[in-house]
């Protein structure tokens, strides 16, 4: 059977690694300008970015011979629970046959999240090897996690530029390439010896910046136009609120009993869900000032409705806690230029906040 799946960040590394050990081959690539305007041809007029983008990852796999679908659902006041419905709808008036699996979150139901794990499988392997198999690549995806999150302290540091690019590209393959969860923890620590080996400025003090917004283009750098890499050259520090292990935690039995810090951070704000991370935005927001983080930039699809009222509560929480926010919303003719360039005026006003704030104190 031929799978494809919604590509974002280093998670396609995984998913790939799952679906070819359990005997299936994938079609799948990276976001293209094809893959947007494939997906905007075909899509309602007003559907968000990731939308766009997933519907025309999509007609790509199928084109490539995929015959089954894999994508995530989604619940509570968001159009992204209704993402699967609909693109299958607009998939088969264009006359693809396909099936499609829609993975809702494991505590909405148990019986359906294990039911579409064993239509991806088949009747062939036990659900202990299943069990195994998913924990091998849980490591995986973890050991992927914290080397982007280490890349992204390495970067703004490094004294040739696309060092820490290279170097992180390098430990993706590596991580790749490990069979076992022992290769899997000897590529992660390799990984680690590969960014640290980057010439570095030790004594350089970037900036700090956290990313806040909406999943997908917060996790996919084509969405966002490289952001993360972009401000790491530039001398910033960023801090992504959002990686793939931590929304998986949040999102199944592992939270049910926990206190989430940001919901109760957005609550003097923002003490309801209103679908999407909308609510996590604000949170985040009041933590990374509590942090001492010197400003916060929100990544947003256009029309997204949880992000537009996060943006409406963040101006006074950027008044209360002295943060300076950035919101940028991204549809299909947003353009990498005009990013960068509102990206270079947020870190000269940055700069200009710490300079000034330095020379009270002295």
């Amino acid at each position: 059977m031929k799978i494809t799946f919604p590509y974002m960040g280093t998670s396609n590394i995984v998913f790939k690694s799952i679906m070819e050990q359990l005997g299936h081959e994938v079609v799948v690539h990276k976001p293209s300008d094809r893959t947007l305007d494939l997906g905007t041809e075909y899509s309602p007029e007003f559907a968000c970015i990731p939308f766009k983008i997933l519907l025309g990852t999509f007609i790509e796999g199928l084109q490539d011979g995929a015959d089954l679908i894999v994508t995530s659902g989604g619940k509570g006041p968001c159009r992204a629970g209704h993402y699967g419905q609909i693109q299958t709808d607009i998939l088969e008036g264009l006359g693809y046959e396909f099936d499609m699996v829609i993975f809702e979150a494991i505590t909405d139901s148990f019986k359906d999240f294990f039911g579409n794990i064993r239509k991806i499988a088949g009747p062939g392997p036990s659900w202990w090897s299943i069990f195994k198999l998913i924990k091998k690549e849980w490591n995986r995806l973890k050991a992927l996690d914290d080397i982007e999150r280490l890349s992204h302290k390495v970067r703004p540091r490094e004294l040739e530029r696309r060092a820490t690019t290279k170097a992180f590209e390098e430990a993706q393959e590596i991580i790749a390439a490990a069979e076992t969860e022992e290769e899997i923890e000897k590529a992660k620590e390799k990984g680690i010896e590969l960014l640290k080996s980057v010439p570095q400025n030790e004594d350089y003090e970037p900036l700090k910046i956290g990313i806040i917004g909406e999943i997908y283009v917060v996790l996919e750098p084509f969405a966002n136009f490289e952001l993360e890499e972009t401000l790491g050259e530039m001398g910033v520090e960023v801090d992504r609120s959002i990686y793939l292990t931590g929304w998986t935690k949040e999102h199944s039995f592992f939270s049910l009993h926990s206190e989430d810090k940001v919901e109760k951070a957005a609550e003097p704000y923002l003490d309801q869900l209103i679908g999407g991370h909308g609510q996590e935005s604000v949170g985040n927001t009041v933590l990374y000032a509590e942090n001492g983080f010197d400003g916060v930039i929100q990544l947003a699809p256009f029309t997204c409705i949880p992000e537009i009222v996060a943006k409406s509560i963040l101006p006074k929480v950027s008044r209360d806690k002295d943060i300076p926010f950035l919101t940028i919303f991204i549809d299909e003719k947003t353009g990498k230029a005009g990013v960068s360039t509102r990206l270079e005026a947020f870190v000269d006003l940055l700069i200009q906040k710490r300079d000034k704030a330095r020379e009270k104190i002295s």
